[in-house]
């Protein structure tokens, strides 16, 4: 399934349909008890416009893990493959997941993600653009600039601890450890202003690459400080 070419009329933003409300209690609970999975910080994100979650990526399960604690839905970027097969095709269309090519990434994908920003939508995106090898935030790619530039709206920097070890790239079993998620501060619309034009595009990249890393050091130290529990 390619990325339409035509837009379609979009649901309201802030609406949890049943499938992504089913999901949510099922896989919440579990999550919960088997990987003791907490979250804070999430009450940072404003509850009356879209914006953009940049999260590093330690493992498959941080697209839950960021949407579980979340009373509204978020739309993610997934391989337009995915679509094609039977029951997860359905399952990302009615979680509101768009599609994009990993061959090339269409000027219809970044039209779509920026209309829905501005619909008043949550975005997520992984900049790292791969899952993490070692556990560390690895480097940006620059692929969210351009979002970031024509959506005018608010970054969310999400750090992720304990996903790398739970379900990690090698990983073929979930581990029962400890994960958690922090939300930090926003990056406002006058702090990105900050860094308009092409050539101050790598400073953006280096301190939203910042922030995501402080979230994921403060997610690292609340783990480890549970632990030592």
């Amino acid at each position: 399934m390619s990325p339409p070419t035509e837009l379609a009329p979009l649901p309201p933003p802030k609406v949890r349909n049943l499938c992504w409300r089913v999901i949510q209690f099922f896989v919440s609970g579990f999550f919960f008890v088997w990987l003791g999975y907490r979250a804070r910080g999430c009450e940072r994100l404003d509850e009356s416009e879209g914006g953009l979650i940049l999260a590093n990526h330690q493992s498959f399960l941080d697209p839950m893990l960021i949407g579980l604690p979340l009373r509204r839905p978020i739309s993610y970027l997934a391989r337009d493959s995915l679509f094609k097969v039977p029951v997860i095709g359905w399952i990302l269309r009615q979680t509101y997941v768009m599609p994009i090519s990993r061959d090339a990434a269409s000027s219809a994908s970044l039209r779509e993600t920026i209309r829905r920003i501005q619909h008043g939508f949550l975005v997520g995106v992984f900049p790292e653009g791969t899952r993490t090898e070692t556990g560390a935030v690895g480097e940006l790619k620059p692929g969210f600039v351009a979002i970031v530039r024509r959506a005018k709206r608010p970054i969310y920097p999400v750090g992720i601890s304990g996903a790398f070890q739970a379900l990690g790239r090698k990983s073929w079993f979930l581990k029962p450890v400890r994960v958690r998620m922090v939300v930090g501060e926003p990056i406002t619309v006058d702090e990105i202003a900050q860094f308009e034009g092409r050539d101050k595009d790598q400073e953006l990249i280096d301190f939203v690459r910042s922030r995501i890393v402080a979230c994921q050091t403060e997610a690292e130290a609340w783990r480890a400080m549970t632990a030592a529990r």
